[in-house]
């Protein structure tokens, strides 16, 4: 169990929905990669957090679908530093703006009609390349009667 996280000032993410372990960082580092566990993983339960209502968890389940576990819990790491607190501290943030981006609600797109003016320039286009393809025919010829 850890801290509570706040998102802002309506959205706080209970200590109980996150879990946070300690791992080896993987690249160069020499004999300090090998003996400590810097790399931290941050994992949030949010499909039974209470924290955020079901679009919100939706929307985060799309934003985050690359980052879920097993489990459906969104595993977010940091490895940035060879210091464990400021790896939980980068992860708590980026978790932190996963959430924030889900809670935005997305603005509705409202179907626009196209303009009169844009109208009237389409159907003279149209006339002219009509009348242009009109003057490429052969001529009609004239039935005779014999």
């Amino acid at each position: 169990m850890s801290l509570p996280l706040v998102i802002n000032d309506k959205v706080t993410v209970p200590g109980h929905d996150l879990e946070w372990t300690a791992v080896r960082a993987s690249g160069p580092g020499g004999q300090n990669v090998n003996k400590v566990s810097s790399k931290v993983e941050l994992s949030f339960d949010f499909e039974s957090s209470v924290a955020m209502s079901g679009p919100a968890k939706a929307r985060l389940r799309l934003i985050a679908k690359n980052t879920l576990d097993a489990e459906g819990r969104v595993l977010v790491t940091s490895q940035k530093t060879r210091d464990q607190a400021k790896n939980l501290m980068d992860a708590r943030e980026k978790l932190k703006a996963l959430v924030a981006k889900a809670l935005v609600i997305p603005k509705a797109r409202k179907p626009t009609k196209p303009t009169k003016g844009s109208n009237v320039r389409r159907l003279t286009t149209k006339k002219k390349v009509a009348a242009k393809k009109a003057t490429r025919k052969a001529p009609a010829r004239i039935a005779r009667d014999d």
